[in-house]
């Protein structure tokens, strides 16, 4: 009888660090879910600063006159 007392023990101890282990990991998502969210927010802020941003003098591909051919 004592064994399977202590293998239940055994049981109930590897449960409480598998719930332990959940729980740090779940924080873990938690800290990483934020920090994606604020990378996203900082590249949509910098897509409309380059967006906003005064067009260069170089003409665009469509807009070049194609070489002359030889």
């Amino acid at each position: 009888m004592q064994g399977v007392q202590a293998q239940i023990e055994d049981l109930e101890t590897k449960l409480a660090f598998q719930e332990l282990t959940v729980e740090e990991l779940n924080q873990e998502v938690i800290k990483l879910n934020r920090l994606v969210a604020h990378q996203q927010h900082q590249i949509y802020m910098l897509i409309g600063k380059l967006q906003d941003m005064e067009p260069s003098n170089m003409a665009t591909q469509a807009e070049e006159t194609p070489p002359p051919h030889y």
